[in-house]
């Protein structure tokens, strides 16, 4: 994730494969072998394309309140399935969705996962115009009466919510891993500038006012670096550690403040740049980028709000 992110244009890193990392993994570990047989290879040959869809237009964090259902027809051989899915990375050029879908009550203990055909009848597709990301193919679903053998369930039926939870941590850990990268790319960015511009007959770098905000940023992008690379080491050598809600709670916050480094980051570099920092063209323009591209990295995996409040709550799970 860290070096296909020095692009440094978000888009083309999560285009490239975005949806089949966060799409795959849940038949990866929770699905049968002919699920594994009859998909994971062909994935792995570029045959064909996976999406992950959990996001609807009313549910983005809040997983429990997914709306889009999927119900059983009479004869047991298929399910139904209505809704809509939004945001969702790779979505215009993927052949599957894995979807996550109410089978039962509300709340998390009625959620299913489907893999839904996206060319089957009765689903729709179109762009989503973001701010940025424009190469991630960012799609709206819609689900009219879709069909889906239910062959095609992963796992059991109405305990899809842990399976959605279990791809969580390392999509948040990507998020912070491309977060610090960025952040160190518009550090590297505003340094190089800093060192040549010239203003007043010196250098940016001669004011104490532009130290100091190399200062902050070094001391921001390089604890949370370290801060990462240790949830990274403790997920490497400890059992069972996807099981551990330790380091979910470790994962939720420091994608926190990944985000929040490269909020700043930008944010300093911008000012560096003075005008150039928000120009698409010249010395500035991949700083420009990716102010664009950043909200993602704060938004996506779970606002900062959620994941604040989700890492503290895991923390007392254990108590």
């Amino acid at each position: 994730m860290e070096e296909t992110i020095r692009c440094p244009y978000t888009g083309v890193s999560w285009g490239l494969g975005g949806g089949n990392s966060i799409g795959c993994p849940p038949i990866l570990n929770f699905g049968t072998e002919e699920q594994k047989m009859e998909y994971l290879p062909r994935v792995h040959s570029g045959e064909i394309r996976f999406c992950l869809g959990i996001t609807e237009p009313e549910a983005g964090s809040d997983v429990a309140g997914i709306r889009s259902t999927a119900v059983l027809s009479a004869d047991k051989t298929h399910y139904i399935v209505n809704g809509a899915k939004k945001w969702i990375t790779n979505g215009l050029w993927s052949d599957y969705v894995t979807t996550a879908v109410r089978t039962g009550r509300p709340g998390i203990e009625g959620i299913s996962l489907l893999i839904v055909p996206l060319n089957a009848p009765g689903v729709t597709r179109r762009r989503i115009q973001n701010s940025g990301l424009y190469a991630s193919g960012s799609t709206y679903i819609g689900l009219s009466d879709v069909k889906v053998p239910v062959r095609n369930l992963i796992g059991k039926e109405n305990e899809g919510f842990k399976i959605i939870m279990s791809n969580f941590n390392p999509e948040r850990l990507s998020l912070a891993v491309g977060s610090l990268r960025l952040a160190r790319t518009c550090y590297e960015e505003a340094w190089r500038h800093a060192l040549t511009r010239k203003t007043f007959g010196n250098s940016l770098m001669a004011n104490q006012v532009i130290r100091a905000k190399f200062a902050n940023m070094t001391r921001a992008i390089e604890s949370c670096r370290a801060w990462v690379e240790q949830i990274v080491y403790q997920m490497q050598h400890q059992k069972d550690a996807a099981n551990d809600p330790q380091i979910g709670a470790k994962l939720a916050l420091a994608k926190v403040q990944a985000g929040k480094v490269l909020e700043m980051c930008c944010r300093e570099a911008q000012q560096v740049f003075g005008g150039l920092g928000m120009s698409k063209e010249g010395k500035g323009h991949i700083v420009e980028q990716i102010s664009r591209d950043l909200r993602v990295y704060v938004v996506g995996g779970g606002s900062e709000e959620i994941l604040d409040d989700l890492g503290i709550r895991l923390m007392l799970s254990k108590l």
